[in-house]
């Protein structure tokens, strides 16, 4: 069976935290230095991810690859777009990407090291590439993916310290954690939490409370019904429509939309589906799949669609 790009992604989420291991849980906040608008930091710069090795740019890259969505959103967020020259085949936001056949999940050296990078980004290290490329004295940043809102907000700092854009990605944490932190505090709770099922294709995939969207949810006191089918603890387990189904959830999101073509309408007219609240109540929400697979600055987006469906909900 072919697993849709938002299962996929999900998997390789995982397999590149094993991949670099040890990250930090929190990332700090930016020091007050650079989110004052001081200049910014001069060239040589030692950058890395949380437990992952120290990089020393020698000069600010002006040649820059991308090979996973997230990085090449955060790049083009914080003003960087001008230095990249190439991005992976998946990367296919904002438009003006420069979107090639590179592959992130099976990065080849030689067609990396064609488009002459002095930085490549990437969430892993498959097919040796960091080894690869460091032969080739082309330098790599690792980025694995974030466990984390906090993981996820230091990781576009780093971004910025690796691209002489310090200043303006503090700027785009700092709006996200405001963003963030408004639309959950102002989302009216109802009494009892309400339980969710996030769909990651029509094979009934999901998520648990302990991967990252799953912390999205929690924030919002949204009660997980895969938590308890979780035997493996891989944070992705996979149900029966039966389990689905006799769980009762009010809340089901969608991130098979665009992939498989998932909506309201197809997921009611599964057998048995429809007694579950959330197709009677409306409560089938229907995610930009992209959006609900990336940690980069469009979370926001994300956090504001579970705001919308959690104030929905509570007045039903």
């Amino acid at each position: 069976m072919r697993l849709p790009r938002s299962f996929r992604a999900a998997l390789i989420a995982v397999s590149a935290i094993a991949l670099v291991g040890g990250c930090a849980s929190r990332v700090p906040d930016p020091a007050p230095s650079q989110t004052s608008g001081a200049a910014e930091a001069p060239f040589p710069v030692e950058v890395a991810a949380p437990g992952g090795k120290p990089l020393t740019l020698a000069k600010r890259p002006e040649r820059i690859v991308s090979l996973n969505p997230t990085s090449t959103e955060s790049l083009f967020a914080i003003g960087a777009g001008k230095q990249v020259v190439a991005v992976d085949d998946q990367s296919n936001f904002p438009a003006e990407a420069p979107k090639t056949t590179l592959s992130g999940f099976k990065p080849n050296v030689e067609a990396i090291a064609g488009h002459q990078p002095d930085l490549v980004i990437a969430s892993n290290d498959a097919e040796g590439v960091v080894a690869g490329l460091e032969k080739l004295k082309i330098p790599v940043l690792l980025l694995p993916a974030a466990k984390t809102l906090d993981e996820a907000y230091g990781q576009i700092s780093i971004l910025g310290q690796a691209t002489g854009h310090g200043t303006p990605a503090n700027e785009v944490v700092n709006k996200m954690k405001g963003e963030i932190s408004k639309l959950v505090r102002e989302t009216p709770r109802p009494a009892e939490g309400l339980k969710y099922y996030h769909e990651l294709d029509p094979t009934f995939y999901t998520v648990t409370s302990k991967t990252f969207i799953g912390q999205i949810y929690a924030q919002f006191g949204l009660v997980n019904v895969a938590d308890a089918a979780d035997k493996t603890g891989s944070g992705y387990p996979q149900l029966s429509a039966e389990q689905v189904v006799n769980a009762a959830p009010r809340l089901i999101f969608l991130a098979d939309v665009r992939c498989c073509g998932q909506n309201a309408a197809a997921v009611g007219g599964r057998p048995g589906w429809s007694t579950v609240p959330a197709v009677r109540e409306g409560g089938v929400v229907a995610l930009d799949d992209d959006i609900a697979s990336r940690w980069g600055p469009r979370v926001v987006e994300l956090v504001r669609t579970v705001s919308q469906a959690v104030t929905a909900a509570g007045k039903k």
